[in-house]
């Protein structure tokens, strides 16, 4: 634990690309904790084919289980790649929970201001609020890191709780609705605002267009622009970039104010696409769950997409397996598992590389190679 804090403390982005061989060994990670969880499953006295059979039904077995899929990956994609955008740039944005919060918030809150306002004027409207939210709270910590050297991971992590507070106090004080029966929460947006389902009775609706749109924006600006570049640079070795004449200090702004307002983008998707109001329960900590495969995939945006849609697939099909009587308990140890043994391949590759170039045999074997 104390480790993982300084390694946080200390961040750098990796500069190492998910390679084949990465590929494989993260292929083989994933089988490892597959199989580790069937052992877990047959010792609590379940069936560990029929638990993954039903994870998979569940979340690819209907309509509506592809639906409920490709909306929680969409979500995963998009914090994900708000992650990566920030590293890019070497900041890590541990704060984007609260940038979603202020999204969401902002956006909820023009979205019943301007009812009676034609959609196709509002909803952007709307948008640009919620982005605009999230990345002027990004900014903050941004402006104190550049300017003040004020770690990010501790302002980020910080202004997580006053964020979510804050707006829980709104929604629960000066800004509650007066309908009958609703406990807490901002008043509705207008009905013709709200995002329409793709598929009945999931929660998938046309913002999954527009986090497409938003997915291959990142990828394009860190993989075939100057600026990305720049800001490659600047997170592998901000020192070197200065010197270069790279303008580090504004591409870490930068990228903090996109990875914010692609969280406050991600808190307005879920106004207008399920809750058509803000709530305090708008985000399950979708942001870490979006870092954490950030962080399995070494911020390369084209591996968080492939990812996010396999996390999708776990986190979707824990809930088929309930219904094979797998308890929830014997769930989330299997995802945590699974994500452990993914999240510490790395650690786990160059173990096995260490013992290898340490075994007596194989450096006899190396040596009578050598002329």
């Amino acid at each position: 634990m104390i480790h993982t804090i300084r390694e946080l403390l200390t961040f750098k982005r990796n500069p190492l690309k998910p390679n084949g061989g990465y590929l494989v060994s993260l292929a083989i990670s994933v089988v490892l904790a597959l199989l580790l969880g069937a052992v877990i499953m047959l010792v609590s006295g379940h069936d560990p084919i029929a638990g993954y059979g039903a994870m998979l039904t569940g979340a690819l077995g209907s309509q509506r289980a592809i639906g409920n899929t490709l909306a929680k990956s969409a979500t995963l994609c998009l914090t994900g790649l708000a992650t990566a955008i920030a590293a890019q740039a070497g900041v890590f944005n541990v704060g984007g929970e609260g940038q979603l919060y202020f999204g969401a918030m902002a956006s909820a809150l023009l979205g019943s201001t301007l009812a009676g306002v034609p959609a196709f004027i509002a909803v952007p409207l709307c948008l640009a609020a919620g982005m605009a939210a999230g990345g002027l709270w990004a900014l903050i910590p941004a402006w104190l890191k550049v300017r003040l050297n004020v770690n990010e991971v501790i302002t980020t992590i910080m202004l997580n709780s006053v964020a979510i507070y804050f707006c829980a106090y709104l929604s629960n004080g000066p800004l509650k609705t007066s309908e009958p029966g609703i406990a807490s929460g901002t008043s509705k947006i207008d009905p013709n605002f709200a995002f329409p389902r793709v598929i009945n009775l999931s929660n998938l609706t046309t913002s999954i267009f527009l986090s497409l749109a938003a997915a291959l924006f990142v990828w394009y600006l860190m993989k075939r622009t100057t600026t990305g570049y720049e800001m490659k640079l600047t997170g592998e070795n901000e020192r070197f970039a200065y010197y270069m004449g790279i303008p580090t200090a504004e591409l870490m702004m930068v990228g903090m104010a996109i990875s914010g307002a692609i969280c406050g983008m991600v808190g307005m998707f879920e106004v207008f696409g399920l809750h058509r109001r803000f709530i305090d329960s708008v985000s399950n900590e979708f942001y870490y769950d979006g870092m954490l495969v950030a962080m399995i995939m070494r911020y390369n945006p084209m591996g968080i997409i492939l990812m996010s849609l396999f996390f999708g697939v776990l986190k979707i099909g824990g809930t088929g397996m309930e219904q094979t009587g797998v308890p929830s308990q014997t769930i989330l140890i299997v995802q945590s598992i699974i994500i452990f043994f993914m999240a510490a391949e790395r650690g786990i590759s160059e173990s096995f590389k260490a013992r290898r170039l340490h075994n007596p045999a194989n450096n006899r074997a190396e040596g009578s190679e050598r002329p």
